[in-house]
């Protein structure tokens, strides 16, 4: 097992375009963590520079690790490798609560057993549809009448974003979203005020995400919008765009569809709490 430098994130980040879309969270983390993005995250592989199975986790020696959730994602081209990894050379810490995100539901009998083995108690968080978007083709013109009011957030419009997020609501959420604000693209769309009344973000693993519009402003087409908007910006840097679709959520399943964004239909990402 061995973990990653500058120079072999870079390496790793060309070797897992190969895997896409299947490998998009763990692509996506490496896009930000190789353009200067801060994290708290350390990856390490099975071997060098062939590697089989990649896992990210949280990097004790980082001082802001404890201001998150601990998250763990990992992506493989061998089960029995990953297994390995994860039973055998401690890859993972079973002992605290953590999140398993994003991971492909053909690996969860596996780690559901390696949880067994280890007296863990694990539990099915959310089940979610990967979307992707490659052609913009699909993509409307934003309105003209609108443009005025399009723009990215900002520290003050954090408590508003934490307050309304499903995962939000404490200082973990504070910090996350604090986070995200600063440091990667976001786009919303403000009222007469200036307050943001829908807004988009995207998580440090660079898929959108956080998508919301208060009640009393809905029915507008203010999500189609600010996707299209956030969704060119991102293909314009060299961004993937991409995001995860919970599992009954038709409506935004059919709007992401419907803006030009894919899916293998076999395919599902599933996370994972352990010691709950």
């Amino acid at each position: 097992m061995k973990i990653l430098g500058e120079d072999e994130l870079r390496t790793a980040e060309q070797a897992l375009r190969h895997y896409l879309p299947k490998s998009s969270k763990v692509y996506g983390y490496l896009f930000g963590m190789n353009r200067n993005k801060p994290s708290t995250l350390e990856v390490v592989v099975d071997t060098w520079p062939d590697f089989k199975s990649i896992i990210f986790r949280p990097n004790l020696k980082n001082d802001r690790v404890s201001d998150y959730t601990k998250k763990v994602t990992l992506f493989c081209t061998d089960v029995q490798v990953l297994k390995r990894m994860i039973m055998e050379e401690n890859s993972i810490d079973w002992t605290t609560y953590f999140l398993l995100g994003g991971l492909d539901i053909t690996l969860a009998p596996m780690v559901k057993e390696v949880a067994a083995s280890r007296g863990v108690t694990v539990r099915c968080f959310t089940l979610c549809h990967l979307l992707t978007l490659s052609d913009p083709h699909d993509l409307p013109d934003s309105p003209s009448s609108i443009e005025n009011r399009i723009c990215s957030l900002n520290e003050s419009h954090i408590d508003i974003v934490n307050k309304t997020w499903k995962f939000g609501g404490n200082e973990k959420g504070y910090n996350n979203i604090k986070n995200l604000m600063c440091n990667f693209p976001s786009c919303c769309i403000v009222d007469e005020t200036g307050q943001p009344v829908s807004w988009v973000l995207m998580y440090d693993y660079c898929a959108l995400g956080i998508l919301y519009t208060k009640p009393e402003h809905r029915g507008k087409g203010y999500a189609k919008i600010l996707i299209t908007v956030l969704s060119k910006k991102l293909l314009a840097q060299g961004y993937p765009v991409y995001c995860f679709i919970e599992e009954g959520n038709d409506i935004s399943l059919r709007l992401f569809k419907s803006l030009g964004f894919t899916e293998d239909p076999s395919y599902r990402a599933i996370w994972f709490e352990f010691n709950y």
